[in-house]
């Protein structure tokens, strides 16, 4: 199961830059969809060997992350028909300029961790800080608020990655802690999405929702 841990965390990577050169939103959210998946597999394949514990993580990793809040995204497109555009703040080209300066970045600083332990090496923290730096990227570049839901959940998913280098010394709790913590904030995501929607009938444009407070 180790061989997997490279090429799934090079897909990780892969799909971060996706993200950031996507332009339509079901393109986006079916990206931050597929890391789900590969962060269910990154658990069984870190922890290195199958137990209930470790599957039951993976489960509920691919469950929330591939399954349920994509679906809660997709509805909340459909039913404030919201445009299938991105509308980005930063253009497609800069944006990508910044995934894989990032990425850069992240690789050489990683080395210089003094708690890679087992994972020293591997690509566990370069990709845990270029997740995290991408979704940055995606709440700050993206204007419409469903889109920075799914920068919200590329940054979850690098601090998840980022557990996967504390296995020996909290081998669950940062896990399932990360897990309770996206399940709450995405589903409060989920709620003022919907009311502002019915309430104004205008679009999640999120500049127009800074307007709100004036």
């Amino acid at each position: 199961m180790s061989s997997l841990l490279e090429p799934l965390l090079v897909t990780v990577l892969l799909l971060n830059m996706f993200v950031l050169g996507a332009t339509r939103l079901r393109a986006v959210i079916g990206a931050s969809a597929a890391q789900g998946v590969c962060l269910g597999v990154l658990t069984v394949t870190a922890h290195g060997e199958i137990t209930f514990e470790v599957v039951a993580i993976a489960i509920a990793a691919v469950a929330i992350k591939a399954v349920v809040i994509p679906r809660l995204l997709y509805k909340a497109m459909r039913d404030a028909a919201i445009a299938r555009d991105v509308a980005p703040l930063v253009g497609v080209i800069p944006s990508l300029v910044i995934g894989a300066l990032g990425t850069v970045f992240a690789v050489v600083f990683a080395g210089t961790l003094p708690f890679a332990g087992a994972h020293a090496g591997t690509l566990v923290l370069p990709s845990s800080l270029a997740t995290v730096l991408t979704g940055c990227v995606v709440l700050t570049t993206r204007r419409k608020a469903i889109t920075q839901v799914v920068g919200y959940l590329i940054l979850e998913n690098g601090i998840f990655i980022l557990g996967l280098s504390l296995l020996d010394a909290m081998p669950f709790l940062v896990e399932v802690g990360v897990l309770l913590d996206l399940v709450v904030g995405i589903f409060v995501m989920a709620i003022i999405i919907h009311h502002v929607s019915r309430e104004f009938s205008a679009s999640t444009d999120a500049a127009e929702l800074a307007e709100l407070k004036e």
